[in-house]
């Protein structure tokens, strides 16, 4: 197949369709974040994807900044990159939950309890310094993110605006999730992850010169 622009971004939207269905999967199927978790087969599948995930989300979401670059313009470019800023440091975290902690498990369980604490809220008797402003600023990238590149993609009308409106008001529900315990919070993320998938559909499916 000849290698073109078009065909990169619509390889792109396959791309977030991939990150979108594994978002989406992985709030359900998430173990408790909890020590005994973390030496499980289902932590290492969960993380994985998750790794996976935030790669396919960072090709899929530069795809769809790309396809509407001029029509979403300065808003869509900061969504982009808050965006990508997220599953950058997504990938980060999930690669210590993923391969760091089940090797600590044992031998440092209350630094692998604080690790844990980060993600679900509750406090743990180690302190981690820097690492606890990690959770926050992470939150302000996906709400951020998640609700500038919504808007700007709704604004420009190239991609669907059904689906761009679901994305936005999935990164703001997260706000009012926040006040839910973490198991149930979790449930909000779904509309991102759909709002993700149908936007790459899109891509993936125009027809173009």
């Amino acid at each position: 197949m000849k290698i073109t622009a078009s065909n990169l971004i619509r390889w792109a939207g396959l791309s977030a369709v991939v990150a979108g269905i594994l978002f989406v999967v992985i709030q359900m199927i998430h173990p408790p974040e909890i020590l005994s978790s973390v030496t499980t087969g289902a932590w290492a599948i969960v993380h994985y994807l998750t790794i996976a995930m935030s790669l396919f989300g960072l090709l899929g979401i530069a795809g769809i900044y790309a396809r509407q670059v001029k029509e979403a313009g300065w808003l869509g470019l900061a969504g982009f990159l808050l965006y990508s800023l997220w599953l950058v440091l997504v990938t980060a975290f999930t690669f210590a939950e993923a391969f760091i902690l089940p090797l600590l498990a044992t031998d440092a369980p209350k630094f692998v309890e604080g690790f844990l604490g980060l993600s679900s809220g509750s406090a743990g008797e180690m302190s981690l310094g820097a690492l606890t402003a990690a959770p926050p600023v992470s939150g302000v990238l996906y709400m951020l993110g998640g609700l500038l590149v919504g808007i700007a993609t709704f604004r420009a009308g190239i991609l669907p605006r059904w689906a761009a409106g679901v994305l936005a008001f999935g990164a703001v529900s997260a706000l009012a999730a926040s006040l839910l315990p973490h198991g149930l919070g979790r449930i909000a993320a779904v509309p991102v992850g759909l709002g993700l998938a149908w936007l790459g559909y899109a891509l993936w499916s125009e027809r173009r010169e």
